[in-house]
């Protein structure tokens, strides 16, 4: 069979007329009657699956009505109307070639198997419907992403993913060395990292956002999208090791145009999923979050409000509820803070701004209250925050005693400083965990369920 006379699937179902055709793919179940038997095919292209009609007079008829669930089989026949209920189109084989035997030993059979189970074997689950319908989600959205970012202009920046600077100051990078660690080179007793493969100590990178800083200073409005890594032992639902982040920077802006920028965004993705992703979003409002259509719909119509910290801590102070986490002024809102103040309070999106500097980042601006600093993170019903950013901040002095403060190493960062110096301007940006926002628009519950395999605490297979 020739590869590119295949039809996909998909657009076998869309057809509007019947025509003879070839389809390739893989089994999903199969009925063997007396006269005639049927296979359910699908090549991953769609959700549904097309359903071939092998009659006895096909010369193989035997070897290939008795294939197994998971064979993968290229396929040539007419296309023609069903009489079955719940499909239009069906195919009536002429000519069936078996790509790919499959024994009884397949773990994906016809049932529903748990998402434990299918995690286990992370190379087989995008052939199940569940998975299928995520990663199909996954390419449509990180296609979104580049649209969004394309259409306004902005440059896209693939920055380092080894890197020896620790942007958000936790030191829960994972090292990347060369040195034999069973005897490293030593300095005064302490390991010398000079003799290292880069000269210096190094690791897998938790954010693009300090180079892209850099190029924003140049190109004006830019944009990361790619792997970023955190050790942190953190083995809960909403945590990975390896995860993906789009951070957009844009210069000569504030916090404002931070805010403005983080609500296009947001309701540019779910608005496209609506759109273009159909078919997989009603899968997932059946089968895994009831609603989740009414939710997105209500999303890419709603209005986005903004509140600061200090509004948003005394509203929860004083709503009588009560939290497992109690509400005080310098502490960083918790979930359960976050989806009050969007379900009970604002029922919608919500900003919250002008956080306590204590509990944020070195690099965001100083508020001239000497007390906050002009971060911003975008709550969400049902979820809590979903963006996080700030506006940097740009004057240099003020940067080294905010390094100095949170006992940064200035000369670390020496080249961060040099955009200070020279032709220093205002600036902002956010960044967005690509796997919390798959979360969100497919109701999936656990953050090993949307990227294709999971890096976690103990578990790095595949």
């Amino acid at each position: 069979m020739n590869r590119r006379a295949r039809t996909p699937i998909k657009q076998v179902l869309q057809a509007d007329q019947t025509a003879e055709l070839c389809v390739q793919g893989w089994v999903r179940s199969v009925r063997r009657g007396k006269e005639v038997s049927f296979i359910e095919l699908n090549d991953g292209s769609c959700f549904a699956s097309l359903q071939l009609v092998l009659s006895p007079e096909l010369g193989n008829y035997s070897a290939a009505s008795r294939v197994g669930t998971g064979a993968c089989l290229s396929v040539s026949g007419d296309l023609v109307e069903s009489p079955a209920a719940g499909q239009r189109w069906e195919l009536q084989v002429k000519q069936v070639e078996i790509l790919g035997v499959a024994d009884d030993s397949y773990p994906l059979q016809k049932k529903r198997h748990s998402f434990e189970f299918l995690r286990s074997i992370a190379h087989l689950r995008p052939r199940s419907n569940s998975f299928g319908a995520v990663f199909r989600m996954r390419s449509a959205l990180s296609f979104a992403v580049h649209q969004f970012f394309q259409e306004r202009g902005f440059l896209y920046v693939q920055t380092p993913i080894i890197t020896a600077n620790d942007c958000e100051g936790a030191g829960e990078m994972f090292r990347v060395s060369t040195l034999d660690i069973e005897n490293p080179p030593k300095n005064s007793g302490k390991i010398d990292w000079s003799q290292d493969f880069f000269g210096e100590r190094t690791g897998l990178t938790v954010s693009g956002q300090l180079q892209g800083e850099l190029f924003a200073t140049a190109f004006s409005d830019i944009y990361t999208f790619g792997p970023t890594f955190r050790a942190e032992n953190s083995n809960t639902s909403r945590h990975a090791a390896e995860f993906w982040m789009i951070e957009p920077e844009i210069a000569f802006a504030d916090l404002a145009d931070n805010c403005k920028l983080g609500e296009d965004f947001l309701r540019y993705l779910v608005s496209y999923a609506l759109k273009n992703c159909q078919e997989d979003l009603q899968f997932f409002n059946q089968r895994i979050e009831k609603g989740l259509i009414d939710k997105l719909e209500a999303l890419a119509g709603a209005e986005f409000k903004t509140i600061s910290y200090s509004e948003a801590v005394e509203r929860l102070q004083k709503c009588g509820q009560r939290f497992e986490f109690p509400v005080h002024w310098g502490s960083d809102l918790q979930s359960e803070h976050e989806r009050y103040l969007t379900e009970q309070v604002f029922n919608g999106p919500l900003f919250v701004t002008d956080y306590p500097k204590e509990i944020k980042a070195f690099y965001m601006r100083m508020n001239d209250d000497d007390k906050t600093v002009a971060a911003m993170d975008l709550l969400v019903p049902r979820v809590g925050e979903i963006i996080g950013g700030s506006q940097r901040e740009e004057r240099l002095d003020v940067l080294q005693a905010r390094m100095a403060e949170c006992g940064v190493p200035a000369e670390h960062l020496d080249w961060y400083l040099d955009i200070r110096r020279w032709g220093s301007c205002p600036h902002a940006g956010f960044g967005l965990g690509f796997e919390r926002l798959l979360m969100y628009l497919t109701g999936m519950e656990n953050i090993r369920d949307v990227i294709p395999f999971p890096r976690t605490p103990g578990n790095a297979r595949f």
